[in-house]
């Protein structure tokens, strides 16, 4: 399974530098990745003697939700048929890597390589992001114009969605400090891989990006004390978080307040937040069922709209009330399923653990869903192919119970 394992790996770092895969062609390249991974996988099992297939219950809301995106398609019980048929197609693709994954990893350490990807890769991507800041020059990579316009940071075309990027990856190396689930020898080399993108967070200047970081932070102390009350546990943590300061301090946060100032002009106001959540949750209660479609939203949200500001509107900016207007009650219920499995399941899975390992990376998961799941309320990550795949693996992390 080692090249599965390889497999999924490319495929999420293709679909962050790939401007997280928002681009028929990348969400194409996805999707056939996501097919040969497939029949790799079927490959390596009939070759096993005693072949199993895994699952991890996550994965019945996830095909409830492929379930809706089908019956809407195939059944024409959508406003745009074309539309939800591309987000089914794209839903397919992250449905199956995520189902690959809970047959690729299995054991502590098999999840721990992943961790340590996410976290190599991340100060990579955060490192390009720092460089390319100071050196922009309009365009991204430096070579590609930007033809609908953006607040780029990194190889995202938003600095919002590059912010819920490093929410994803920074809690694992967090917790696998704190919870000093790692040699000591790799701490120097943990601390620069997790502080890097915390700092680039920070200078990227998205306050969503910001306020489910300190939430996360909250929200892990609270992990960590609650589940391993230590006298060196605290410490951990209050050097982690002296070091998080102070590499926010030195990229300066005054530069980021300054750009809170800069891009007030170019982003959606609170105000138009607010309008936008109350114009899709009029859609929902004219299709309360089933929603209007997957992908839908750019399509009605004209009819619906109460204050036009000559923009384009293709997502609310809130996820849950998207899903709404998109699925109706029945993916509320589904999403709602998710999350109680997500809470439910990753308690049971600490419970389960074996020793500081196994607790940090359980811990380190949980606070990077929680994390984006906040940012969702003034944001689209989970609509951003990159962020919802990384997103789904942590989640599929959190309530694994290492074999």
């Amino acid at each position: 399974m080692r090249l599965l394992r390889a497999g999924i790996c490319s495929m999420v770092a293709f679909a962050v530098l790939a401007h997280g895969a928002v681009e028929p062609w990348s969400e194409a390249v996805l999707e056939i990745g996501a097919g040969l991974l497939l029949v790799l996988w079927c490959a390596l099992v009939l070759h096993e003697e005693n072949p199993e297939v895994n699952w991890n219950n996550l994965l019945w809301p996830l095909a409830g939700f492929w379930l809706i995106a089908a019956v809407q398609s195939l059944g024409r019980l959508t406003v745009y048929p074309f539309a939800t048929h591309i987000e089914w197609l794209k839903g397919s693709a992250l449905v199956l890597l995520v189902f690959l994954a809970v047959q690729a990893f299995q054991t502590a350490d098999q999840w721990r390589k992943f961790v340590w990807f996410l976290l190599i890769f991340g100060f990579v991507v955060s490192l390009f992001a720092i460089i390319q800041h100071f050196t922009f020059n309009g365009k991204l990579y430096w070579v590609r114009e930007l033809r609908f316009g953006g607040v780029p940071f990194g190889p995202y075309v938003d600095r919002d969605h590059f912010a819920g990027f490093v929410e994803l990856i920074a809690p694992a190396g967090l917790s696998l400090l704190i919870l000093r689930g790692e040699r000591r020898e790799l701490w120097p080399m943990l601390t620069m891989f997790t502080l890097l993108p915390i700092g680039a967070l920070f200078l990227s200047a998205s306050r969503g990006g910001i306020i489910g970081f300190l939430c996360e932070v909250v929200l892990l102390l609270g992990l960590v004390f609650f589940r391993r009350m230590e006298g060196k546990t605290v410490l951990a943590g209050v050097i982690v978080l002296v070091l998080v300061a102070g590499v926010v301090g030195w990229l300066g946060i005054g530069r980021a307040l300054e750009r809170f100032e800069q891009y007030r002009g170019l982003e959606v106001t609170e105000s138009r937040r607010v309008e936008m959540t109350r114009d899709t949750w009029k859609i929902f209660l004219d299709h309360p069922v089933l929603g209007t479609g997957f992908g839908t939203l750019q399509s009605v949200f004209p009819r619906y709209e109460t204050l036009y500001d000559g923009r384009v509107v293709n997502h609310t900016h809130n996820d849950y009330v998207e899903l709404l207007g998109e699925t109706g009650a029945t993916g509320g219920i589904l999403a709602i399923l998710f999350l109680a499995l997500l809470l439910l399941r990753s308690w049971r899975a600490m419970d389960a653990g074996r020793g500081s390992l196994e607790l940090a990376l359980h811990v380190g998961a949980l606070v990077a869903c929680f994390g984006i799941l906040v940012h969702s309320l003034v944001d689209f990550n989970l609509h951003i192919p990159s962020n919802a795949l990384i997103f789904l693996l942590q989640a599929i992390l959190a309530t694994s119970i290492f074999s």
